[in-house]
């Protein structure tokens, strides 16, 4: 029998090296959709099991439109996670969001291109709501920890998503701005619909590394830069999940729990068969 979690992290591979946090061991999952992108660290963290998943694999190999998203998230729902905190670098497209400042952002705006977004489909028709794409209820819960541990930390901002690999022109850069964003990343979609319609409760945690390049009195966004304030940002991203592990109790009073209800509209009769034995692995109360 798998090793059983309460709470899915993903993020960088590092990020499970705390002092203090027992490391149980390292667990690989086959998923209808395929394998996550590398094998999955589960650690109790002062009596809470989290799995840590590596977004971009070890050594990070996986380019944000490469990601396997539906085996990164079906592995952790079948590992029995139904919480989800996502740690992702970000460009500032704001002067107050200064690098190595995080932010909650609680929209976003998909500029993705050429991604596989849902679970459904071959079959089987759902349309989950998605106006509130994270888990307020999360967010409530990561801003205490912030505080707690004074993190400069920024909420109620727009997260644009855009496909990369390349950063963004200047002329995006600009027009993002002027859509009142404030960060922008490369990988927090399809992730953050995939969550939901597993009904798995999911935030993400940004970590601001740069001004993205609309800053002209900047210097030029480089990998160079972004990795660095990345690694300066990994210490406050291991406390912040000591901290906040800890008060992710298996209560949850939010919408997320059923965000499949209502949402499946193909008729069980013409549900096609060999879809609904793999959303079964992640959603048994409703294929049987």
């Amino acid at each position: 029998m798998k090793q059983k979690i309460d709470v899915g992290i993903i993020g960088g591979s590092g990020l499970y090296q705390i002092d203090g946090v027992n490391i149980i061991g390292e667990i690989k999952v086959k998923t209808p959709w395929g394998m996550p992108s590398d094998a999955i660290t589960i650690a109790d963290i002062y009596g809470v099991k989290a799995g840590f998943l590596p977004r971009h694999g070890r050594g990070h190999f996986i380019l944000p439109h490469e990601i396997n998203y539906r085996s990164n998230i079906a592995s952790l729902k079948i590992l029995g996670a139904d919480q989800v905190i996502a740690f992702s670098a970000v460009g500032s497209l704001k002067e107050r969001i200064k690098p190595l400042d995080f932010v909650i952002p609680n929209q976003i705006i998909d500029r993705t291109k050429s991604r596989i977004s849902t679970f459904f489909g071959e079959g089987i028709a759902a349309h989950i709501a998605f106006a509130d794409p994270f888990c307020n209820r999360l967010h409530e819960l990561i801003l205490v920890a912030a505080q707690k541990l004074n993190i400069p930390i920024h909420t109620n901002e727009t997260l644009i998503c855009m496909e990369g690999p390349a950063f963004s022109t200047r002329a995006e850069s600009h027009l993002y701005r002027s859509w009142q964003a404030g960060v922008i990343n490369m990988s927090t979609l399809p992730e953050a619909k995939l969550a939901r319609e597993a009904e798995m409760c999911y935030a993400v945690i940004c970590m601001s590394t740069d001004y993205d390049c609309w800053k002209e009195d900047e210097e030029h966004v480089t990998v160079e830069m972004v990795v660095n304030n990345l690694n300066k940002n990994a210490a406050n991203a291991k406390a912040l999940i000591k901290e906040l592990v800890p008060m992710l109790t298996k209560e949850r009073d939010c919408m997320c729990k059923e965000a499949i209800k209502y949402a499946v509209i193909t008729d069980p009769k013409k549900q096609n068969a060999k879809q609904k034995k793999k959303l079964k692995t992640i959603l048994p109360q409703y294929f049987s």
